[in-house]
């Protein structure tokens, strides 16, 4: 469990860090589209959804890549 945690802790690789602020946005979106006062079709509430499960998988991977510095 301590691996994990020394993993987030790291630093992360610009590329990656593109991609976790991508997943952030994505789930921001969906929790958006989830918070309208308004009622949407089923067919946006099921993509919002799937944005969401993306976004935070994509976050968490991203947020997982170490960068390995030469020594």
């Amino acid at each position: 469990m301590s691996n994990i945690i020394n993993r987030m802790q790291d630093k992360t690789p610009k590329f990656f860090k593109l991609l976790r602020n991508i997943g952030v946005t994505l789930l921001a979106v969906s929790a958006a589209v989830f918070a309208a006062p308004v009622e949407l079709p089923k067919i946006i509430n099921d993509i919002a959804g799937y944005v969401a499960v993306a976004g935070s998988v994509m976050g968490a991977v991203s947020q997982s890549a170490v960068l390995q510095e030469k020594e």
